[in-house]
């Protein structure tokens, strides 16, 4: 292992990278870790440094007060807790007024280390120290921050870029009233170029066979560290084959049923129940989200089927080979985790999808479903010119609206812009570029 006076020097000797803004905050409350989690290579680290950053140049933190370790870094394995305490002791060493007035630490994929929470929490009770750690585990959301950490903790999820992320990444300032329609045209087509893309920052200037191929190793690596070796996978083929399958359903629904006769179709030996904790092991690893229908029932909620979406449009475009017909379903999929940014902090199954009783679905309610108290109905359509579509589109609406009592709903589109009169009240139709901008 790599000298830790020596590593801890490195770290603190670096320049920190030009950065794009991240909008997702912290809440820096004072006696509690920010934890940021996420998938892989979502920026994780990069949050990481825009506040080691903010530090330096806000509150003037002289670099010696900051503590960066990543814990996947092969010089620092073994990581355990002892590892931990020793770099620790190190870095107040080399720099003891950090101890006597504040220190900042952070510790990057902590998930590395068992036993971790225990460590920071200790921190945090016995040290002047502000506390910030990343990892790749959803776990991290629930288990540990909330009942490990005993109240200490705070998660925050980073996904990758959203559209306005991706907008200012590319170096075009995002408007914060109607642009004119020269900006218009523009946005529309980087909006476009989003649902191929996706968010991932480091494929966003890669030409199409590359970022094809390097998010197709990230999800090898998510299948390989996060779930694989994580939770002690021994059936890898079938493993393989369903994060696949899953994938290649995104914005639809999924069986695990039909799944598990496909796979027994291929002379793949496997069990519905690995399946079903395969779906928990995706979810886990940030990779996809079920959504769940609206409904007062758990036993409808939990038994029937599932709506997938991957955590990057560009991700399922790359995996499921989704061609641009099916640009509708990249769209759904991104509104979708607009959606899940905006719903950030809120309770658990906060998006459901609804079915009207006359059988017709709108993509998204928010919302409580157990005391079916819906605050907002959104339905998504690529393009709603087309009569047929049109009119399948608004009745769906209308109906949901009339039966949760909302007197407004939104059909989010690629260019579509109107207002439609129904029963219930209105329907706004909105581009997505504009809605996902907040326009």
């Amino acid at each position: 292992m790599t000298d830790l006076t020596t590593l801890i020097a490195e770290y603190q000797q670096r320049s920190l990278p030009t950065l794009t803004s991240r909008d997702t905050p912290l809440p820096r409350i004072a006696g509690m870790a920010d934890v940021v989690v996420g998938v892989r290579r979502c920026g994780k680290t990069w949050r990481l440094y825009q506040e080691m950053q903010r530090l330096r140049d806000e509150e003037s933190v002289p670099a010696d007060h900051i503590l960066y370790l990543n814990l996947e870094d092969d010089r620092l394995q073994p990581a355990d807790v002892t590892l931990l305490q020793e770099a620790l002791e190190t870095f107040y060493r080399m720099a003891p007024a950090a101890r006597e007035q504040e220190s900042f630490l952070f510790f990057d994929e902590v998930q590395a280390v068992p036993g971790w929470s225990r460590f920071l929490r200790r921190v945090l009770d016995t040290e002047r120290a502000r506390v910030y750690a990343s990892g790749s585990s959803a776990k991290l959301l629930s288990r540990e921050v909330s009942t490990e950490f005993r109240g200490r903790g705070h998660a925050v999820e980073v996904l990758p870029f959203s559209f306005a992320e991706a907008v200012r990444h590319g170096g075009v300032t995002v408007p914060d009233s109607l642009p004119g329609a020269e900006l218009r045209s523009r946005l529309e087509a980087l909006y476009r170029r989003y649902l191929d893309v996706g968010g991932f920052p480091a494929v966003q200037e890669l030409d199409e066979p590359t970022r094809v191929q390097t998010l197709q190793d990230y999800v090898e690596l998510v299948l390989l560290r996060d779930i694989i070796e994580r939770h002690h996978i021994s059936n890898v083929v079938a493993a393989r084959w369903f994060v696949r399958a899953v994938l290649q359903s995104s914005s639809r629904l999924l069986s695990v049923n039909r799944t598990y006769g496909a796979l027994r179709s291929q002379g793949i030996e496997v069990g519905k129940d690995t399946l079903y904790a395969l779906l928990g092991h995706l979810e886990d690893a940030f990779l996809a989200f079920p959504v769940v229908r609206f409904s007062a029932s758990l036993r409808t909620r939990e038994a029937g089927p599932r709506k997938i979406y991957c955590v990057d449009p560009g991700l399922a475009w790359a995996v499921a080979h989704i061609s641009t017909l099916d640009v509708g379903l990249r769209l759904e999929n991104a509104v979708y985790l607009e959606l899940r940014r905006r719903s950030a902090g809120s309770r658990e199954g906060s998006i459901s999808r609804y079915v009207t009783r006359g059988g017709h679905e709108v993509d998204f309610v928010v919302g409580v479903p157990e005391e079916l108290a819906a605050a907002q109905l959104i339905q998504v359509c690529a393009d709603v010119t087309a009569s047929d579509t049109r009119e399948r589109e608004i009745r769906a609406v209308a109906e949901a609206m009339a039966e949760l009592r909302l007197s407004t709903a939104l059909i989010v589109t690629l260019h579509d812009r109107e207002q439609i009169e129904v029963p219930a009240g209105t329907i706004e139709v909105v581009p997505a570029w504009q809605w996902s901008l907040g326009l």
